[in-house]
């Protein structure tokens, strides 16, 4: 098995917009395949699961127009330039929720889309939460709704929470952390 990382041979951006660069990489990859690898380079991401003390969890449902729908999801956003993932966090599930966090405890690191995406996102769970105004940003329309744990199961079974990073999120947290309440 080939171990390493490629050698780049030349790296080209396509695109620069807000959230995102694309660019294309002419690299050699471990094992000696030669390949034009076209990259979408992001920042980074925070993603949030908000825990009440009775262990209820806070679900945000907004429109997303690469789906074309409204989708249920975890607090989640864009880490800022020179920002820690757990600063990004408090500030994400400030600014989409108006709650504030005592706790905010690393669950774990993934990869949402290794195959052409550079992103890493951090999901945290808030606890000792404390309610407050949402600060939304001008293009976020946002509904927050709590949920038991057996409620949002459901909703994965039966394909009402469809996100990837939620589900990913919510079954770690329930299968390594807690029980089903």
């Amino acid at each position: 098995m080939a171990k390493g990382r490629a050698k780049l041979l030349k790296s080209k951006t396509l695109y620069e917009g807000k959230v995102f660069r694309l660019q294309r990489d002419t690299v050699i990859e471990p094992g000696g395949v030669r390949a034009d690898r076209d990259i979408i380079v992001h920042p980074g991401s925070v993603v949030v699961l908000p825990i009440f003390k009775d262990g209820r969890v806070l679900l945000i449902r907004q429109y997303r127009h690469s789906v074309g729908e409204f989708l249920w999801e975890l607090v989640a956003g864009r880490k800022e330039p020179g920002e820690t993932p757990v600063a990004g966090a408090h500030r994400e599930l400030l600014e989409e929720t108006g709650y504030t966090a005592r706790h905010m405890r690393k669950l774990m690191r993934v990869v949402p889309t290794p195959g052409f995406v550079n992103e890493w996102m951090w999901i945290f769970a808030a606890q000792g939460l404390q309610s407050g105004e949402a600060q939304p940003e001008e293009d976020e329309k946002i509904t927050a709704r709590i949920f038991t744990l057996k409620q949002a199961s459901s909703m994965i079974e039966k394909g009402t929470l469809r996100d990837a990073k939620s589900i990913c999120g919510l079954l770690y947290y329930m299968r390594f952390q807690k029980r089903l309440r």
